[in-house]
């Protein structure tokens, strides 16, 4: 068994750097799109359960098929932004939004 000394311990940003890689990499620009996605997907899924709506009542208020909003919590499709707001002003959410620039 190894003891604490023999481990190596990795921050998460260096095991997806090793693994993804690096930022700036198409895989690593991939792989951060398809995370973002995932996560709003989560949370229209989370604050449509928490209003206790039917993907088909959601999809009735927002003006879309039960289909799109099953895509969109699955992250199965690139939903355009109006979109997006559209479901979140039906299930009276407030959406932050913040831009860090790169250097």
């Amino acid at each position: 068994m190894k003891t604490d000394e023999q481990l190596k311990f990795y921050s998460l940003d260096e095991a997806i750097d090793e693994h993804i890689g690096s930022i700036g990499t198409p895989k690593r620009e991939a792989f951060e799109e398809e995370l973002r996605l995932d996560l709003l997907g989560k949370a229209i899924k989370e604050a449509r359960l928490q209003r206790h709506l039917t993907q088909q009542q959601l999809g009735d208020l927002v003006g879309v098929q039960k289909s799109q909003i099953s895509k969109l919590e699955n992250s199965l499709t690139d939903a355009r932004f109006a979109t997006v707001m559209k479901v979140f002003k039906a299930l009276d959410a407030k959406v932050n939004f913040s831009v860090e620039l790169l250097d």
